[in-house]
């Protein structure tokens, strides 16, 4: 659509702080663009001290892109078929179980604090890189079980390496249907809500820049053969305007503002 290709860099690390800064800190000429989670922009701020971005001012919205749907995922030995039997052995065994997180303070380690107070059980935080680190780690039988990005573990779910004890989402999803929703497994309430990723430009990108790319990208969401692909990605479809996803930005930040105060989660 665009009449040049796209040059993609990963990068990885705790808390999404590195993909952050570095497109805080890129070009602003409307040719730089970046997919941001809510952990970045809405948890960062508040855990983390030494942020070496401004999560409200570095950068532009430009469009949602979806929403993820996260899986209670287990290690394949871990003696266990549903989110019941975790809980019985959490408590049977206090601290022995560990849980895959993205740092402390993270989204992750906040779903095991609350997992925690839920249950009344000791679960210890074991800290990856990234949602693919945790995957492997789940599947190198290094942590018994996470809550974690479904799209992440697609493969190894499929081949049986890890086991998928629950997901998000308002119902069951049609890759799954046999595995119950957060809430049919008993999680209803745990954060985050809905975890997104997003299109953003580092602040001062060019109006038309921010316009083309949003106005584009709703365009290649509606075509049939890119929803095709976005189902087999466990995702729902977010799109909108920038001044919806601003929107979004800013009710997320409330939420993980009550829930940083509720866990009382200190900043690092």
């Amino acid at each position: 659509r665009l009449g040049q290709p796209f040059v993609v860099e990963n990068r990885a690390s705790a808390n999404m702080v590195t993909g952050a800064d570095a497109c805080a800190k890129s070009p602003k000429d409307g040719h730089a663009m970046c997919a941001l989670s809510s952990l970045s922009l809405a948890y960062n701020p508040l855990t983390i001290s030494s942020l070496p971005y401004d999560a409200e001012k570095d950068f532009r919205p430009v469009i949602n892109m979806f929403f993820l749907l996260e899986g209670l995922i287990a290690k394949a030995a871990l003696p266990v078929n549903s989110v019941r039997e975790v809980q019985a052995l959490a408590l049977a065994r206090p601290g022995e179980l560990n849980f895959g997180t993205l740092g402390p303070g993270s989204t992750t380690d906040i779903s095991r604090q609350w997992l925690e107070e839920k249950w009344g059980a000791k679960i210890t935080g074991i800290h990856y890189k990234g949602g693919s680190a945790v995957v492997q780690a789940l599947a190198g039988g290094e942590i018994d079980f996470s809550r974690i990005g479904a799209y992440n573990a697609l493969t190894l779910i499929r081949s049986g390496r890890v086991k998928r004890l629950a997901l998000g989402g308002d119902k069951r999803s049609h890759l799954f249907p046999d595995v119950p929703t957060f809430e049919e497994a008993g999680l209803a309430g745990i954060p985050p809500s809905r975890p997104f990723w997003a299109l953003f430009m580092p602040s001062g990108a060019p109006d038309a820049a921010v316009r083309r790319i949003s106005t584009e990208f709703v365009l290649l969401f509606q075509e049939k053969s890119f929803q095709d692909f976005l189902d087999t990605q466990v995702v729902v479809t977010g799109t909108g305007t920038p001044e919806d996803l601003a929107a979004l930005v800013r009710r997320e930040r409330e939420i993980a503002a009550q829930i940083v105060k509720k866990y009382n989660v200190p900043k690092q």
